[in-house]
């Protein structure tokens, strides 16, 4: 049922500069995040907005319409069982008896879901804090790191690059444009060279310096790819030579727009490695947007972090009061 959908064009962090001028923008720079949602909105708002505003009654078919936009946009089965269920129980008990108390409970029972997602990243518990970016090709991992680096130079943060893809050399001049951008130094090594390698010697790097967060770099891969997933785990116990918490956050980067097989996805590599958190991506460009539900009752992980945007700000840290208003406003 659940397919791939073609992933964007990758655009070099110039161009993603550029493009985030022609995006509404709020005071603090930041795309607009009911506008970054418009084809998710679209999706499950604008397609209820009949029921939410006009004068039909709340009753069973209503409730199935209902259903049928939640699974349009990725809510998942389980998400959206706990939703439609959750209104039933309060229509059967008078409490709701209109489109505005439906809209208003609908938003609630949302972010009871989305909720124990929301757990900021705290890189306050090692020096140097350590993360691990992992993902498939194409999901946004480069460009991730990049917008991360700033995010945490924005909170008086110093960072440290490691290019830890080692397999493109494209990969590792992608890191080193968003260092120079972003004014942080990046540990790189040949083409073909060791990541784990790599890797220690940016913790070992960031450790002499006195630098507070390393953010590494991973190839991209499926979960299917035994060798490279076996790599992972040996990046993971060389860091633990170092400090046997390393990595202190392992984060995957997952396409909003893959939908249920990303999810997937991300479900076998934390099978395979542990993760522990995620930031999703390309939610400005899917319409799919509803996955986080999805994410929040199969995976149980926290959702560090969102990506609705092309600019430097527009990867920000997941507040689920605040998506849910920008889904259904």
């Amino acid at each position: 049922m659940f397919g791939f959908i073609k992933r964007k064009q990758k655009i070099a962090p110039e161009a993603e500069i550029a493009a985030a001028k022609k995006q509404p923008q709020s005071e603090d720079n930041t795309t607009d995040l009911s506008h970054s949602l418009e084809k998710t909105k679209r999706t499950l708002s604008d397609g209820m907005a009949d029921f939410f505003l006009g004068k039909k009654s709340i009753n069973s078919d209503l409730l199935d319409e209902l259903e049928t936009h939640l699974l349009s946009a990725d809510v998942g089965i389980d998400a959206t069982t706990i939703i439609i269920d959750e209104l039933q129980s309060n229509i059967s008990r008078k409490a709701i008896s209109d489109a505005e108390s439906l809209h208003l409970k609908l938003a609630e029972i949302m972010k009871s879901i989305l909720q124990p997602c929301e757990q900021p990243l705290n890189t306050d518990s090692a020096k140097p804090f350590v993360i691990l970016v992992v993902g498939i090709n194409g999901a946004g991992k480069t460009t991730s790191i990049g917008k991360l680096a700033h995010h945490f130079m924005q909170q008086g943060k110093s960072v440290l690059l490691a290019a830890g893809d080692t397999f493109r050399a494209a990969a590792v001049e992608q890191l080193q444009e968003w260092g120079n951008r972003n004014d942080v130094p990046v540990i790189s090594q040949g083409t073909g060279a060791d990541p784990a390698s790599v890797i220690f010697d940016a913790v070992a790097s960031a450790s002499s310096k006195n630098i507070d967060i390393v953010i590494a770099d991973t190839a991209g891969r499926l979960h299917t790819q035994d060798n490279l997933m076996a790599e992972l785990a040996k990046i993971k116990r060389v860091l633990g030579k170092i400090d046997a918490n390393a990595p202190h956050e392992t984060l995957i980067v997952m396409d909003a727009s893959f939908g249920q097989n990303a999810l997937h996805q991300a479900q076998q590599f934390h099978n395979s490695i542990g993760l522990t958190g995620m930031a999703v991506t390309k939610l400005d460009g899917t319409a799919k947007g509803g996955i986080l539900f999805s994410i929040a009752k199969t995976l149980n992980l926290p959702v560090r972090f969102i990506g609705v945007g092309e600019g430097i700000n527009d990867l920000r840290p997941f507040n689920a009061s605040e998506f849910v208003d920008a889904l259904l406003e």
